[in-house]
């Protein structure tokens, strides 16, 4: 069973820098796709950016010149570089894997709090 775990959240002040890492376990092969979201209170989860096994990446315009993600395909980790954060950067950020052909998953992560303020 797949499982992700998340880690590298906190509190920085506006303009500051934060590197989220997620580490998937319980898989024995370079997992498809994976992506980071974030849920702000009140509003909807909402894709950050995500990353295929061939390194091809894609971001939300919102965090486009500011964040990076990147992975280590062999491990199946994968980091969220944040540089340039903003106040309203502040969420909960989850990790998600997904294999969308047999057998197909979608695994979610605990979520990291991200508090952007001075």
């Amino acid at each position: 069973q797949v499982q992700l775990v998340e880690s590298g959240g906190g509190l920085v002040q506006p303009g500051g820098s934060l590197r989220l890492s997620c580490a998937a376990s319980g898989v024995g092969f370079s997992i498809p796709v994976m992506g980071w979201f974030r849920q702000a209170p009140g509003k909807q989860r909402e894709l950050v950016a995500a990353i295929t096994n061939s390194g091809t990446t894609n971001y939300a315009d919102s965090v486009k010149g500011r964040f990076t993600i990147s992975r280590d395909s062999a491990k199946n980790t994968m980091y969220l570089q944040m540089n340039s954060l903003k106040p309203e950067d502040t969420a909960v950020y989850y990790c998600n894997a997904e294999k969308n052909y047999p057998p197909r998953f979608n695994v979610w992560g605990q979520g990291t709090q991200v508090t952007v303020s001075s």
